[in-house]
């Protein structure tokens, strides 16, 4: 006769949920390239916003688990808004 099951509780990993600011820029040829300031060098891009939304949650996870491998410290996210401005120059004419 075969012993009963024991309930167990399913295995479940322990996760952690981090938030970052990201930009998104239209790019020229469409899509759009999406930036994380708090996560130097992570750049990404997307053919539409929803598209690009989902690159970056890729790309920012695998940065953090790349930063994890390698014990470092995963950065919290920038303090401040990015300010964003138009400046205006002249140039000489040639």
């Amino acid at each position: 006769m075969a012993k009963p099951k024991k309930n167990r509780k399913p295995h479940t990993e322990l996760k952690t949920e981090y938030s970052y600011t990201v930009l998104f820029d239209p790019a020229k040829e469409g899509g759009y390239v999406v930036s994380c300031p708090a996560l130097p060098g992570l750049v990404t891009e997307g053919d539409t916003l929803e598209g690009a939304r989902a690159m970056a949650e890729d790309a920012i996870r695998a940065y953090l688990e790349s930063l994890r491998k390698d014990g470092e410290k995963i950065p919290n996210d920038i303090k401040e808004e990015p300010i964003k401005e138009h400046i205006r120059v002249t140039v000489p004419a040639c």
